[in-house]
Parts: structure tokens; C-alpha cells; sequence
């Protein structure tokens, strides 16, 4: 029940959106060439979906943004307990990856499409620099926080840095981790849309670009839709799962942060 009424409040907001959208757009009002009406939107997303049109576009953007976002979460929890564990290997690496994560990510787009073609993989990897940054942060800070006077105390158990690790830190740091994630899965569909953009044919991004040429209007707002629900599907998964396996924490959310 109480999962019901929490979906009751989103549903009347979209509700009252889509009224003020058809009154905007009813005869007289906007044209439809700046502002499509709700039905002409929605007969475009549901005529693509029934003739099997867009889900190509869909799998593709499915694939790149997961792949990439896997690899880049796996890649970014290893380096920020290497960073957060190793003072050495901080001083090594962390600049590097700071400096990196400074460029931006359109500006490196055409060098990674040079290097990785125009298909599939370099979406990918364009995916996983996107999402890398904020979960590292977010790990290196989980695992900084964990509570000293817990490890003190299983070093006078004579506990190994291992067992210190996996039964103290980082259950600390699980809260933190997740959260990190929930900003990944957001910008790693991002990553995927505008690596479509750039250059590719297929993805939902590609269509939008498409529609864009053709002054389909209401092929670019079925496409934003469809996106919106992949990030809305996205996030609310990595909600549940946090739930799920950071059980201690309760209905405690972690703060994301990109600050160390």
C-alpha cells in the first residue's frame, strides 16, 4: 500500500503535465512544428514500437549504455579501493585520472571514434569514461568514512587488513557505492545518447538526430520519452538493489558527492 500511494503522487504531476500540454497545444495555441500535441506524440511512440521501427534504435542504445557502464562502475570501485587503501598509489595515479576527467567528453569524442571506429565499441568506451568519475569519488569517500574507532578495534582483535576490508569497510562504503552508481546509470545513458549524436546508425540517439533532419517533432519527443524511461527503469533498479544488499541501512539514502 505504501508503495501504491508513493506512485500516486508522480502519476497526478504526469497527469497535470500532460493537461497543461494539451491545453497549450489545442487550435490556437502553440503550432505543432514548436510543440506537438500529447496525441500526435504518443500515436508516433506507439506506431514506432508496434512495427518494430524503434527497437533496434532501443537495443543498440541498451547495449552501449550497459556495457560501458559495467565496465566503467567495475573499473572505478577496483581504482577507488586501490586509491583509498594505497597512499602511494593515490599520489601515482589519482592527478592522472582527475586530469582526464577535466577534458570534456565531446571534445574527446572524435579521438575516441578515430581510435575505436564508428560502431559499437566506441560508444561503449565513451560510456564508460562518462560514469567512471563519479563512482571512484564516491568509493574513495565511502571506504575514507568508515567509522576509525570500528578498525582500531579489530586491529586489537589482531584482524588482517582483508578481513578489516571486507567486513568493515566496505559494508561502510556500500551505501556510498550505490549512490555512486545511480549518478552512473543516468550519465552513462547520457554518454550513449551523444556518442549517437556524433556519429552512428543506430540508437535512439541517432533517431532523435534523425527526426531532426526530417522536422519530425513528434519523433523527437517519442525518442526523449523512451529515453526517459530507460533512465527512470535504470535508476529505479539501482534503488531497489540498494535496498536489497545495503539492508542495514534502512530507508537511509547516501548523499552523492564528488568531493575526496
Amino acid at each position: 500500500m505504501k508503495a501504491l500511494r508513493n506512485a500516486i503522487y508522480p502519476l497526478i504531476t504526469l497527469a497535470v503535465v500532460i493537461g497543461i500540454w494539451a491545453l497549450v497545444t489545442r487550435p490556437g495555441g502553440l503550432p505543432s512544428y514548436l510543440l506537438p500535441p500529447p496525441g500526435a506524440v504518443f500515436s508516433a511512440l506507439w506506431g514506432g514500437l508496434v512495427d518494430g521501427t524503434y527497437w533496434p534504435h532501443i537495443q543498440f542504445t541498451l547495449i552501449s549504455t550497459l556495457s560501458g557502464y559495467v565496465i566503467g562502475s567495475v573499473l572505478a570501485v577496483i581504482v577507488g579501493i586501490l586509491i583509498a587503501e594505497s597512499e602511494t598509489f593515490e599520489k601515482f595515479v589519482f592527478p592522472l585520472i582527475v586530469a582526464v576527467q577535466s577534458m570534456p567528453k565531446v571534445a574527446l569524442a572524435p579521438l575516441i571514434l578515430v581510435w575505436f571506429g564508428f560502431g559499437l565499441s566506441s560508444k561503449v568506451v565513451l560510456v564508460a569514461l562518462i560514469c567512471f568519475f563519479p563512482l571512484l569519488v564516491n568509493t574513495i569517500v565511502g571506504i575514507r568514512r568508515t567509522d576509525p574507532e570500528l578498525v582500531e578495534m579489530c586491529r586489537s582483535f589482531n584482524r588482517s587488513r582483508a578481513f578489516i576490508f571486507l567486513h568493515v569497510k566496505l559494508p561502510s562504503a556500500a551505501s556510498s557505492i550505490f549512490a555512486g552508481l545511480q549518478i552512473g546509470i543516468v550519465l552513462a545513458l547520457i554518454g550513449a545518447v551523444v556518442g549517437e549524436f556524433i556519429a552512428s546508425e543506430k540508437g535512439v540517439g541517432y533517431l532523435i538526430g534523425s527526426a531532426t533532419v526530417n522536422m519530425s517533432v513528434s519523433t523527437m519527443f517519442a525518442g526523449v520519452l523512451i529515453l526517459s524511461a530507460i533512465g527512470m527503469a535504470g535508476s529505479s533498479l539501482m534503488r531497489f538493489l540498494q535496498r536489497r544488499v545495503v539492508f542495514w541501512e534502512g530507508g537511509r539514502q547516501a548523499v552523492p558527492t564528488e568531493e575526496v
